[in-house]
């Protein structure tokens, strides 16, 4: 034994047992050392969710994280606007369009694992979308006919799945596009019920709800939810595009204002953001240094509008008017709303709050529909003529006292509270241009911007509200998408809203005779294929709506987006988003 060794000898224990410590906390180290996460795509929303539940979900913020979940049957291609295949591979329209047949692509599966089939599809819409206990606005839409009447759903085998209508019904292709849930989760929801027969899955996959355990057939599943602050997305296993999504995980940054996505967005904790006219100059000179490119994606798809309350009704619980019946009266005196409109200078709030960024709005169909009616085929518009909305006032009953404030013919002055969601600068803005507007023909607004919860709460709960700002999404398809908000048994029908699923008829409620004659137009365009003639259709709701101003439009603005130049296979199309084909996406380095 060599004689070196020999003299540590005594210590040799001692050296292996620290050579072992050494190892192990070499180890020790490697397992702890932070494994880096998969790139993820990063956006924003400005409100939480009001439910996980895509069959109830009437909300925005509720309809994105929707769209990240679930597919349906059909889609429309996001740059051509047609028609495609989603989770059926084909389908046939028969015997005169009153018989439809989809077949199902094989193999489908749930995020869970099990099989999607169309036992799920006839359960989505025999027990979902058609039940009239679940209020659903999809319902709505898929009404058929003079009675109103739902088509029949059945399971033709574990592939196919036919409806039967009353009668053809042209828009019905492109409503299929609608969420198709899991028949093995949710179906004991349904069946079970509450003392008034309330189904249980009115109250499933609220906000409550643990997300790992919500089950999806769309490109992502949800797995985690953080109030007021995240919601993340990863990758569904077992989505039908075999190594799609690219992207693994999407987080959603819940932040409370534009302004936070703003700034988040430059320091790069965002990847897309939906741009307001302000941001559109500071972005765009910043592109090629910050590396992003801004989108004009053309006229935004939706409507922007002020809205009177012309609900003469009362509580069904206490029988107490929803609008106080002096102002009921003005809000429901069409010259009101026309005087309104007249006073109101568009041009300024394009100028002031979207910084020329847009278009008077008229229509209440989008400019990209090839059912839009234009003021050159003589559309009625109201262009700024304050003038003109003081004769009219006046023509009407109206007198101004010598403080110059517009009193009604029975003496009351005329004021209203105008509402908007807090936090949307540009409904702030333009609630700010109405109340200086509407004060130089005497008429006082009280402007107070509400949290939107509260705000959905007033439109579709206790319906106390007198005037309010907001927009609502449009898009290309067609026009009947829209019924749930024109119709006037409608679920969106706000301005004059009717009973919701399972409550009971509003007393004194009234439905004028040109609320009617929208409701015969909307049937009649379900019931005509050509064209042209749809055309004629739409054309005359579009006057009577322009005529009668339930809204009065405000602004068409410019839809506008910015994106990371990591964020690859954007494709610009019709549908005004450059997320319609997420699956396809990259994040590059």
């Amino acid at each position: 034994m060599p004689r070196l060794f020999r003299m540590f000898r005594p210590l040799r224990p001692l050296v292996l047992g620290l050579l072992c410590l050494t190892l192990s906390l070499s180890l020790a180290a490697c397992a702890s050392s932070p494994v880096k996460p998969p790139p993820q795509l990063l956006l924003s929303s400005i409100s939480d969710p009001k439910t996980f539940n895509c069959v109830i979900a009437n909300d925005s913020a509720s309809s994105e994280v929707c769209g990240f979940l679930y597919e349906g049957l059909l889609t429309l291609n996001g740059t051509t606007g047609d028609l495609e295949p989603q989770l059926a591979e084909s389908w046939q329209v028969l015997d005169n369009g009153q018989r439809i047949v989809f077949k199902l692509r094989p193999g489908l599966k749930w995020s869970d694992g099990q099989p999607l089939s169309a036992d799920d599809v006839e359960f989505t819409f025999r027990e979902l979308y058609f039940n009239e206990r679940v209020p659903s606005g999809t319902r709505d839409v898929l009404r058929v006919g003079d009675a109103g009447s739902l088509p029949e759903v059945r399971k033709l085998d574990e592939l196919r799945v036919e409806f039967r209508l009353p009668e053809p019904f042209s828009p019905f292709l492109r409503i299929m596009g609608v969420s198709i849930l899991p028949a093995h989760i949710l179906r004991p929801t349904v069946t079970k019920q509450g003392p008034d027969g309330t189904p249980h899955f009115n109250t499933t996959w609220g906000i409550d709800a643990d997300v790992t355990q919500i089950v999806s057939n769309g490109a992502y599943t949800l797995a985690e939810y953080r109030p007021a602050e995240r919601i993340a997305f990863v990758r569904n296993p077992h989505y039908r595009k075999s190594g799609q999504p690219y992207i693994e995980r999407v987080v959603l940054n819940i932040v409370e204002s534009q302004d936070t996505s703003l700034l988040q967005f430059r320091s790069r904790d965002l990847d897309l953001l939906d741009l307001r006219a302000e941001d559109f100059q500071l972005l765009k000179r910043e592109e090629q240094r910050d590396d992003f490119k801004v989108y004009d994606l053309g006229p935004a798809s939706s409507r922007f509008f002020l809205m009177f309350n012309q609900s003469q009704g009362r509580s069904p619980k206490t029988n107490q008017p929803f609008v106080n019946p002096v102002h009921s009266r003005w809000f429901n005196d069409v010259v009101f709303r026309r005087a309104v409109a007249y006073a109101i200078d568009r041009q300024a709030i394009i100028n002031n709050v979207f910084r020329g960024l847009g278009q008077p709005q008229n229509s209440p169909i989008n400019v990209q529909s090839p059912f839009y009616l234009s003021p050159q085929q003589g559309l009625t518009v109201y262009d700024y003529n304050p003038q003109k909305a003081k004769e009219l006032l006046l023509q009407a009953g109206y007198r101004y006292n010598s403080q110059n404030q517009l009193l009604d013919a029975e003496g009351h002055p005329v004021r209203f509270t105008l509402s908007t969601n807090a936090g949307n600068k540009q409904r702030e803005a333009t609630g700010t241009l109405i109340q200086n507007d509407l004060a130089q023909i005497g008429i006082q607004v009280d402007f107070v911007p509400l949290e939107f919860s509260l705000l959905v709460g007033k439109l579709t709960n206790t319906r106390n509200w007198e005037a309010i700002i907001l927009s609502l999404a449009g898009g290309t398809a067609d026009p009947n998408n829209g019924s749930n908000t024109w119709r006037s048994t409608g679920s969106l029908h706000a301005f004059n809203q009717g009973p919701q699923p399972g409550e009971a008829p509003l007393p004194g409620r009234v439905v004028t005779d040109w609320e009617r004659r929208i409701d015969q137009l909307f049937i009649a365009g379900t019931r005509e294929f050509d064209l042209t003639k749809r055309q004629a259709i739409y054309n005359e709701f579009q006057h009577i709506a322009q005529e009668q101003l339930p809204f009065i439009h405000l602004v068409n603005p410019l839809s506008l987006s910015a994106a990371r130049n990591r964020l690859e296979n954007l494709r610009v199309g019709v549908l005004g988003s450059l997320l319609w084909n997420l699956e396809e996406l990259r994040l590059g380095e």
